[in-house]
């Protein structure tokens, strides 16, 4: 009887640990001391993303196109104990691009991580109505630029022996979400960039993935959500009927970035609540 009850008392403690560590009271500090750059990174999927990585122990550098955003972001990350700090950052303009590379450099020494989520959907409607302009804005912010911030951080990584990179997609890069063709297009162009990316960067021992969040509630996503039936539609498609929040993308985020992740490049990861995800 005694041996028993001993056993049930460790497998108590054991269940005990796995609950602490799955729901965030206890955690391993990943990330120690690593520095991650985290591009839209004061609201929705972004602003999770770089809570979690500074959580788990990385000096974060958070952006945006407006300075009151990375402010009131910077404020609030630091009053939570964690080390973050922020510079604006346009990723479609280049001197933007390479304050923030500068930035990481001056205050850290280097850099380790880099989450590219920036992008923009200046259109919704039918894809024959899209315009050459609306093409060219889309493209250069939600895929060309990406690669252009990842060109300038590979030098900056090789010098302290790799990094991760994590380029943020999108479920529609799998099932096209309706009205959003070009936003569709670029997401699954981010795909391709990975892959070959991953390929290129492995023997600098850089590792690239993606992630691609499903129907997740946020500002950005809001004309998908506004209108409850568009979202019992979308949700029709889930094995989970529900929307996703910012922060269930922000675990797979970290551990992507983690020497848990060591053996894992070229890869996407769906957090879409069980929606289809084959191209």
């Amino acid at each position: 009887m005694r041996k028993a009850r001993r056993l049930l008392g460790h497998s108590f403690r054991a269940w005990s640990s796995v609950r602490m560590v799955s729901s965030g009271m206890a955690r391993r500090d990943l990330l120690a001391s690593k520095v991650a750059l985290v591009t839209a990174s004061t609201d929705g999927i972004g602003l999770a993303i770089a809570r979690r990585l500074a959580q788990d122990g990385a000096h974060v550098i958070v952006s945006s196109r407006k300075q009151q955003n990375v402010d009131r972001t910077v404020a609030a990350l630091q009053g939570e104990g964690l080390s973050v700090t922020g510079t604006v950052c346009h990723v479609g303009k280049a001197e933007d691009r390479e304050r923030l590379v500068a930035t990481a450099l001056k205050l850290h020494g280097g850099i380790d991580i880099l989450v590219s989520n920036a992008a923009v959907n200046p259109f919704f409607g039918n894809l024959m109505d899209v315009t050459e302009a609306v093409w060219d804005k889309i493209l250069d912010i939600n895929v060309k630029a990406p690669f252009l911030l990842i060109k300038a951080v590979v030098p900056e990584m090789e010098k302290r022996g790799g990094g991760s990179v994590v380029i943020v997609s999108s479920i529609a890069a799998y099932s096209p979400l309706p009205g959003l063709g070009p936003y569709n297009v670029s997401k699954t162009a981010l795909l391709g960039l990975s892959k070959n990316l991953a390929t290129e960067l492995a023997p600098k021992n850089i590792r690239v993935n993606c992630l691609a969040p499903g129907l997740i509630k946020t500002n950005f996503s809001q004309v998908l959500w506004m209108d409850e039936a568009r979202e019992e539609s979308l949700k029709e498609a889930m094995r989970i009927r529900r929307m996703g929040k910012p922060e269930e993308c922000a675990g797979i985020v970290s551990f992507l970035c983690s020497e848990d992740a060591s053996y894992i490049t070229g890869e996407t990861v769906v957090v879409g609540g069980g929606t289809p995800s084959r191209l």
